[in-house]
């Protein structure tokens, strides 16, 4: 199996805390987004999305994060990340797709590089637009988690939802953005950069991280 993707991409941090948990080994290669390494038409020939992860598994390229997300659940059923029960498995759903439908769409690279070119905006202000669309989400997100009385995570143990979850937090804080009203995050996010599966799949865990290079 191999993962192609960008160490700092948070939809390639997703899939490899996914492939951490399941115990799933994997060759990690990686794609310069910075230099649009994705959109050429070597990677574009197989993954017309031009975008990552793109996951080589059982002979066929794999794209779009949450949809490899479920397959891997699918096919490899070990250390399962959706929980047993109907409604426990509503709950992660129903927050993960929260953050990665209104999340990733406006805070994705291509947005702040038109943001800036050709529209013109400084740098403080992509900030700002980065903060705000942060914080209509993850606001009703940490009430939901205050309504559930969730403890170090959404259930028994990290799975969907925290596979989601920590790659935002993480682009969040490169972002200054402040979490200091949001306690059951900050409390799910020290629990999970506790493990060794998380930590492995951390951007600066990653080959082309530069600080590794």
């Amino acid at each position: 199996m191999k993962l192609h993707g960008y160490y700092r991409s948070s939809t390639s941090y997703r899939l490899r805390i996914a492939l951490e948990l399941k115990g799933i080994g994997y060759e990690y290669v990686p794609v310069n987004l910075l230099i649009s390494e994705q959109k050429g038409e070597a990677f574009t020939s197989r993954n017309p999305f031009g975008s990552v992860p793109l996951l080589e598994a059982d002979g066929k390229d794999r794209v779009q994060s949450m949809a490899q997300i479920e397959w891997l659940d699918e096919a490899y059923p070990d250390k399962p990340l959706l929980p047993k029960d109907v409604d426990d498995r509503y709950v992660a759903r129903e927050l993960a797709y929260a953050i990665a439908t209104e999340l990733h769409a406006p805070l994705n690279l291509p947005v702040l590089k038109y943001l800036k070119d050709p529209l013109g905006h400084s740098q403080d202000e992509i900030d700002t637009w980065y903060r705000h669309w942060l914080a209509r989400t993850l606001d009703p997100v940490e009430a939901r988690l205050a309504q559930l009385g969730t403890g170090d995570f959404l259930f028994d143990r990290p799975g969907f939802f925290e596979v989601v979850l920590l790659p935002q937090v993480y682009n969040a804080r490169r972002f200054a953005f402040d979490f200091a009203d949001k306690p059951h995050i900050e409390r799910i996010e020290k629990a999970c950069l506790a493990l060794p599966e998380f930590q492995r799949a951390h951007p600066d865990a990653q080959p082309d991280n530069p600080e590794n290079q």
